[in-house]
């Protein structure tokens, strides 16, 4: 397909998608996170994404006996907005907030999850995934290695379906490889590119400029549509249609910089690090492969659906167009998030 054909249908679809801002969705459930600085007093910061989806807010709730002061002017910081005060619970009991309830109010009106952390001064950690069905976290006496572990896979499962762009350049994988081993391969090769760089991150032996990493995030994507606009019949097939685990591992390692930006929003339980990292990048894979055989159901289903009401056509002109609309598809938001993103590393420079 010419270069020309290619840009033409590119910019067809820019201009067909809505006027309105398409962004790929950014992982930033609340944070509430209590730190004790002498015995029954806390430190709170309470974040909170600045872009709501309903108009009940999200609060943090805490026991009764508690007495909030010097709340500070919400703040805007990164694609959240925070808020700081003290907590004073001295009156609450021997134990403090161990045994008693912590929560958030509004997150089935807003289809949100915050993330409940309290650090004493004896650096006990408690951490715990609130939702709708549970908005409420008690502390336990003891921080539970089972919760680690089910609510940081959660928490992994949750940003790879509410990150868009990430599903994006996994189905662009998909369609570049379809099913079978090469797949396997090349899904692989992905997961250990974003393993790597998520774990480097998260334990502190890499930093990088979070702007730069999304707009070369956006890139990768538009350089996969790219890959996938080559007739894949060619004599010469591309170096990313012959060996596409480089393609995928490669830019695993930027994916797996954005992933560290989700985890570093909620922060790590400091006595299950390992552990806790672990689960977060399971939870990832979970929900990556789930988003695969979802896909893959319904190209069986709806290829199955094809040739049972056109079994007297050419069998490859209606999948063929239908192949590419996907394609283009892809390009078309890839291109928008680079601009996005693009004019976001400007404004910063």
């Amino acid at each position: 397909m010419s270069m020309k054909r290619m840009i033409s249908l590119l910019y067809l679809v820019v201009m067909l998608l809505p006027s309105q801002e398409v962004e790929a969705h950014r992982f930033a459930p609340s944070l509430f996170k209590l730190t004790e600085v002498t015995p029954g007093v806390f430190s709170v910061v309470w974040k909170t994404p600045s872009e709501a989806t309903s108009r009940i807010p999200l609060r943090p709730t805490w026991p009764e006996g508690c007495r909030a002061s010097q709340q500070s002017e919400p703040v805007a910081e990164g694609t959240g907005v925070v808020s700081t005060w003290n907590l004073n619970c001295v009156d609450i009991g021997p134990e403090g907030l161990v045994g008693q309830t912590l929560g958030v109010t509004g997150l089935a009106e807003n289809r949100a999850s915050a993330m409940v952390s309290l650090v004493l001064l004896d650096e006990r950690v408690y951490q715990g995934v609130v939702n709708a069905g549970q908005p409420q976290f008690q502390i336990p006496e003891q921080p539970s290695s089972q919760r680690v572990m089910v609510e940081y896979a959660w928490l992994g499962g949750e940003h790879i379906w509410g990150g868009i762009d990430h599903l994006m350049f996994v189905f662009g994988l998909l369609l570049l490889v379809g099913a079978g081993t090469r797949l396997l391969l090349t899904i692989t090769a992905f997961t250990v590119g974003h393993s790597v760089t998520l774990a480097l991150v998260t334990l502190g032996f890499l930093t990088y400029p979070v702007s730069l990493v999304e707009f070369a995030i956006a890139l990768s994507i538009f350089v996969l549509a790219l890959s996938l606009t080559e007739d894949g019949s060619e004599s010469k097939p591309s170096l990313f249609r012959r060996h596409p685990w480089w393609l995928a591992g490669g830019f695993g390692l930027l994916h797996g910089m954005g992933f560290a930006g989700a985890l570093a929003e909620v922060g790590l339980p400091q006595n299950n690090v390992p552990l806790a990292l672990l689960f977060f990048n399971l939870g990832i894979e979970l929900g990556q492969i789930s988003f695969v055989m979802l896909v893959l159901g319904f190209g069986w289903f709806g290829l199955r659906v094809w040739r049972g009401q056109h079994s007297g056509e050419r069998p490859q002109s209606g999948p063929e167009i239908w192949r590419l609309v996907p394609v283009y598809l892809l390009g078309g938001l890839s291109v928008m998030w680079c601009i996005e993103r693009g004019l976001e590393v400007l404004s910063i420079t």
